[in-house]
């Protein structure tokens, strides 16, 4: 019971964004929709009248006022669809943008290490296939239950009011749709679901793909690829082929009983007539088209509810997944770094049985620049991945300043750290607002931040506006990893870190970028690297030799090579290396 309670609080926290700041065309829309349902009972029974009046019924209405009535009509109704017409677009395109936008907020609000531990194709899918679900079965088909309540209720009273009797007969065709609805209505719902989760599968197979499209390509792995993504979009096709067949099936049955129904009807009616029961033949015809208006919302109900239901299950897996995994609350800490960072007895794994760090401590002095250098697989760039917050499972202490990092606010530490990496997202836009990251700066700031970062001759040459293309395809690896660079500098955090940052470069191009990174002053820099070029490694102030997750060795260049230890063979076996492919 506490978890459904749970479930829906969690749900309503969603669904009320549909409503906010929105009442107004929600109401309109409402109202426009009730009025609209009952223009249809009017005509219904102006038709009746007209009826009555050709066959000259005593008492009927005559032609000219029946004109005056049609003519009330159309103006009428000309009225209420012009209401529809200016709210109903306009609540579901808010509706729709408030739901989206708080959606993304609260997945922008989960930190770096909760997000990477996430199935970002649940959320494409969320907020592309199963949003659209969600407006076209749970918002728009609300109106269509306020819609189709109008005619269901209105239809029985007018019946009523005509020949109890008669209505009393025509119930009782009305039972074959409800039962075989209801028989398949909880099957529309698992159809639902099982279109989403397929959908999910197939997003997260396409992303890989688009991702890993060089890889694919290099290993000649296309034919591979397109049998798994056939795989998936089948399974996607299979599921909405199911959810058809079910439609199919209520359609069918539905038509069966609603000609059953208007036949039957139209055959009680006549036999009460024969029988000597008073009932115009108006009154007989209204009742074969009341009785749609009576069959068709009974047999869509249950459709019309499955779907509602299978809707708000899809809000509730989004509203889950977004809920879950948040950060945890810490303490706000200035964005500034007075004495440095340390780590003390520092481990860490990504399971149990494997340690990738053991027992790290070291002491990140102010406004120094630092070097981590050592084998594959030897902790670098968890190391740093660690000091970013991106895992905070670890054992030990890590501090900046006097503030344990497990304690820090999420936005604190991104407001002390920024990170240049291997892989440089860049937006389909301008090198400017790839600076800014759509921010608005003082001018000045992005003209010391272009020339700190070396992107002087870029601008000069393209200007700011220059479109970098989709992931920066416009752009050269080392102009994106400068622009990286810039980013960090104009957030001015106190600490830069670097993850191989130069390691997709051409050695003119990395050792540039590596000049850059080095004479940033007034910045606590780390720098993991695999370039053991030693005109740059003397620049360090300090060079850390991680191996088998421990720190070997640290100390500067020259002392590091004056112990012939770790970094010495190290060192020497890269120059091997280097001049073998030289």
């Amino acid at each position: 019971m506490k978890n459904n309670k749970t479930e829906r609080k969690l749900i309503r926290n969603y669904t009320r964004q549909f409503y906010h700041h929105n009442a107004f065309p929600f109401a309109l829309s409402i109202l426009s929709t009730i009025l609209i349902g009952g223009m249809n009972l009017i005509l219904s029974w102006l038709l009746q009248q007209m009826i009555d009046t050709i066959s000259q019924v005593s008492g009927a209405y005559s032609l000219y006022q029946l004109i005056g009535f049609t003519i009330g009509c159309i103006l009428l109704i000309v009225c209420f669809k012009s209401v529809s017409y200016l709210s109903l677009p306009r609540f579901m395109q808010r509706a729709m943008a408030q739901y989206k936008a708080f959606a993304l907020a609260r997945l922008a609000s989960k930190s770096i290490s909760t997000f990477q531990q996430e199935n970002t194709a649940a959320y494409l899918s969320g907020l592309s296939n199963d949003a659209h679900r969600i407006e076209t079965d749970y918002l728009e088909k609300c109106f269509t239950l306020i819609h189709n309540a109008v005619r269901f209720f209105g239809a029985v009273v007018m019946m009523l009011s005509y020949s109890p009797l008669l209505t009393l007969i025509a119930m009782g065709f009305f039972t074959l749709p409800v039962l075989a609805a209801l028989a398949t209505g909880n099957r529309i719902e698992k159809a639902e679901n099982r279109i989403s989760e397929q959908n999910v599968q197939f997003v997260a197979m396409l992303k890989d793909c688009l991702n890993g499209f060089p890889v694919i390509k290099s290993f000649r792995a296309e034919n591979s690829m397109l049998k798994l993504l056939k795989d998936r979009t089948n399974g996607v096709e299979s599921a909405k082929c199911q959810r058809r067949k079910l439609n199919t099936v209520l359609g069918t049955l539905g038509g069966i009983a609603g000609i059953t129904a208007q036949f039957g009807t139209f055959l009680a009616g006549g036999f009460l007539v024969l029988s000597g029961v008073e009932l115009t033949a108006g009154v007989l015809l209204i009742f074969i088209d009341l009785t749609a208006d009576v069959i068709n919302p009974l047999r869509e109900l249950p459709e019309l509810l499955a779907s509602r239901k299978a809707a708000i299950s899809l809000i509730h897996r989004l509203a889950s997944q977004l809920e879950s995994n948040l950060p945890e609350e810490g303490d706000d800490v200035p964005c500034v770094l007075r004495n440095g960072i340390s780590m003390e007895q520092v481990s860490f794994g990504y399971n149990e049985t494997t340690p990738v760090l053991q027992k790290i401590s070291f002491k990140f002095e102010l406004n120094k620049c630092y070097a981590i250098v050592g084998a594959s697989g030897s902790g670098k760039s968890t190391l740093l991945n660690l000091l970013l917050g991106a895992y905070r499972d670890y054992t030990g202490f890590i501090r900046y300043d006097e503030a344990e990092l497990k304690g820090i606010n999420s936005e604190s530490l991104y407001d002390l750290v920024s990170i240049v990496q291997q892989q440089v997202f860049v937006f389909d836009t301008t090198i400017r607002e790839n600076i800014t990251m759509f921010r608005d700066f003082p001018q000045a700031e992005v003209d010391q931040v272009i020339h700190l970062s070396g992107l002087s001759e870029l601008i000069a040459l393209r200007g700011e506006d220059y479109l970098c293309g989709e992931n920066g395809c416009h752009l050269s690896g080392g102009e994106k990893q400068r622009i990286s660079i810039a980013r960090c500098l104009l957030r001015k955090t106190p600490v830069l870190l670097a993850d191989e940052a130069t390691s997709s470069l051409d050695q003119e191009s990395a050792h540039r970028i590596s000049e850059t990174i080095l004479h940033l002053n007034g910045l606590t820099r780390i720098v993991v690297t695999h370039a053991l070029e030693e005109r740059l490694l003397r620049q360090y102030d300090c060079i850390l030799v991680l191996r088998y997750g421990h720190i070997e060795e640290s100390g500067t260049f020259d002392q590091l090579m004056s112990k012939g230890g770790c970094f010495y063979s190290l060192y020497n076996a890269d120059c091997k290396k280097s001049s073998r492919n030289f």
